[in-house]
């Protein structure tokens, strides 16, 4: 079967990968793709957004399955889009419908969901420039810090914690009457602060059943010790030592259940991802947020550990026979690191030169922001690279990560020396 993956970073590198090590799949192709999945497919330079393209791509090479990775064309409705069209309506989407897609498409719907279907999450409420009053009185009867979330996609960037009252009032303001975040932040979701420690967990639906994936713990901010500014991830690191089976156990009976069970009394066939942000608060886990794909950096760990055929998988949701797949996981830990462009994530440079990556043998190297510039690996992006290794503990296969690094060079080259320092 031929299959097309779309998206570039080092989510869409590690399905490509994954997907290249089954006997039941024969050719890859990866829309936009990288130099890494260079290597392993065929790039089709078209942007996954652009579904006339991918219509014409898919018919072109004869494709049997698409695996989306970002959530842009889901959003978007690239699901439906198959559906609707005589050609491709029995092609399967490994990824939901636009109706599904709203779990990260829109925060009001997700924080609705979750309150409709009794899954634990911290309390809200949604305003715009019309009530802006109304949203500064309920910012009064919360404590800080106060978190903002713009309701739409910001590409990550759309979630603020403030510590003072005044400053979160201000930052109201500016996102629904003058749109920081443009059409995103015309409404804005208002959420208690949850204290605890964060993780992920990842779900694959049929619509029917599910497979809980590895759980994962990624690290966000650009300094060590978790400082400095938001980035689309650092470093992640599966399994996370706190969440033994009791608390897995409990998200599976308090969110996973309810949520799958709450898409299908919605009318909602969700077939594809569910990643599941999640606050520990003492052995009690809360939703932080629905995302409807995999996560950047948390496949490259999560993936890997997978010992399952992927693509027996996808194709037991494209058939909805997901229950009767075959799902094993190395007890082995995975941990990745991520190597960034200098300035990220502010105004930084490309096409850098990445020498070395030859000598790299203890690792696999995830290609996120690379592309190929006269026969030569170069940086095309922020994130540009994501170090994965296996060990039988986080210091062991973190250790592994960092002598691969040494091996590595991109002018202004810059990554964490603290991955997993919260958790060693």
């Amino acid at each position: 079967m031929n299959i097309l993956i779309l998206g570039s970073g080092g989510r869409e590198h590690a399905f490509t990968l994954k997907l290249s090590e089954s006997n039941k799949v024969n050719q890859l192709f990866v829309a936009p793709g990288n130099a890494g999945t260079h290597k392993i497919a065929t790039n089709i330079n078209i942007n996954p957004t652009d579904f006339k393209a991918v219509k014409e791509t898919v018919l072109k090479n004869n494709i049997k399955m698409v695996v989306v990775g970002p959530e842009a064309p889901l959003v978007n409705g690239v699901h439906d889009f198959f559906l609707a069209d005589n050609e491709l309506k029995n092609i399967p989407v490994i990824g939901p419908k636009k109706d599904g897609a709203l779990l990260e498409g829109s925060k009001d719907f997700s924080k609705q969901f979750m309150q409709k279907h009794g899954i634990p999450t911290a309390k809200y409420k949604s305003f715009t420039k019309d009530n802006l009053e109304e949203g500064y009185a309920f910012l009064e009867t919360l404590e800080a810090p106060y978190v903002l979330k713009a309701d739409g996609l910001a590409a990550g960037k759309g979630v603020l914690i403030l510590f003072s009252l005044e400053e979160a009032k201000a930052e109201l303001k500016e996102m629904v009457t003058n749109q920081k975040f443009g059409e995103a932040s015309s409404t804005v979701v208002i959420e208690e602060f949850l204290k605890g420690i964060e993780l992920s967990v990842f779900v694959l639906t049929d619509g029917k059943s599910y497979k809980i994936l590895p759980s994962a713990k990624d690290y966000k901010r650009i300094g060590e010790g978790d400082t400095g500014l938001n980035t689309g991830g650092m470093g992640a690191i599966s399994p996370v030592p706190f969440a033994d089976d009791a608390f897995l156990d409990k998200v599976e009976e308090l969110v996973v259940k309810p949520t799958i069970n709450g898409l299908q009394k919605d009318g909602i066939d969700y077939r594809g991802f569910i990643f599941i942000g999640l606050m520990n608060d003492n052995g009690n886990p809360s939703v932080v947020e629905y995302n409807v794909r995999m996560g950047d950096p948390e496949t490259e760990v999560v993936l890997p550990r997978i010992e399952s055929d992927l693509f027996d998988l996808f194709d037991g949701v494209a058939n909805q026979n997901l229950k009767d797949k075959l799902f094993q996981v190395t007890p082995k830990t995975a941990t990745t690191v991520m190597l960034v462009s200098g300035g990220y994530p502010e105004s930084y440079e490309k096409n850098k030169e990445i020498t070395g990556l030859e000598n790299v043998k203890e690792s696999t190297v995830f290609h996120a922001g690379t592309t190929l510039k006269d026969n030569k690996v170069v940086t095309s992006g922020g994130r540009v690279m994501a170090i994965t290794s296996f060990g039988n503990t986080i210091e062991d296969a973190l250790e592994k990560s960092y002598r691969s690094i040494d091996e590595i060079r991109f002018d202004k080259m810059n990554f964490r020396k603290d991955i997993g320092f919260d958790l060693t």
